[in-house]
């Protein structure tokens, strides 16, 4: 049985969070890595597919295919965008995936505002956008995003992150700012760096590599 904080997890997401359950096509050319035609997986809601498109025409959406945008606020993000702070590439998120998001130990969470979610996500994601994490003394959003991650508030208002889940976080790609804005506000009131992932290449870097995108149905 699935814990009450996977559970809670669906209710923030909404019923779009339900995965794409198509399975990979039986001759697959474009594999994921020599080793790895597709990938699988249970984020506690819906079981989920993870491959790549198979036509080798296909090309990145227009929205994703511009290479200048006005900066600020759309500039280019460091690597490390916080001391300790892990940064992931695709197959080092189908790990966190796999070992972290399927046991209900961590969550894949998608930082944008939601008409740039409800356009197509990773598959697992929910979607929590950033602002919900600005203004951590003033926000009253903020805490009950802390408890739905495992955090736990003491009576002086000071956190316990003990059992907090392991998180990833992304956005829309290197030129975009809202998780690294999402993760530092986290650090701010205590999160702890080692907990805490950032996907850099976001949905710009997924939608390149012909990766399984869901598109969530309106809540």
């Amino acid at each position: 049985m699935r814990s009450a904080s996977s559970l809670a997890f669906r209710l923030l997401a909404g019923l779009g969070l339900a995965a794409t359950l198509s399975m990979p096509v039986s001759a697959q050319e474009v594999f994921i890595t020599q080793e790895l035609p597709f990938f699988e997986f249970d984020n506690g809601v819906e079981f989920h597919v993870i491959e790549r498109n198979q036509d080798t025409e296909a090309t990145i959406p227009d929205a994703f295919a511009k290479t200048s945008r006005k900066c600020p606020p759309f500039c280019i993000q460091p690597l490390e965008v916080a001391d300790g702070v892990s940064t992931l590439g695709e197959l080092e998120l189908l790990t966190f995936l796999e070992e972290k998001v399927q046991d209900g130990s961590g969550a894949l969470i998608d930082a944008r505002v939601e008409t740039w979610y409800r356009g197509g996500t990773i598959p697992g994601s929910i979607n929590i956008a950033f602002n919900l994490f600005e203004n951590p003394d003033s926000n009253p959003f903020l805490v009950p995003v802390l408890q739905l991650f495992g955090a736990v508030q003491s009576s002086d208002g000071t956190w316990d992150f003990t059992n907090a889940k392991d998180l990833a976080l992304f956005c829309n790609g290197p030129w975009c700012g809202q998780s690294p804005r999402a993760i530092r506000n986290l650090m701010s009131v205590g999160y702890p760096a080692e907990k805490l992932n950032y996907y850099r290449g976001g949905m710009q870097a997924w939608l390149s590599l012909g990766l399984s995108v869901h598109v969530p149905e309106s809540s």
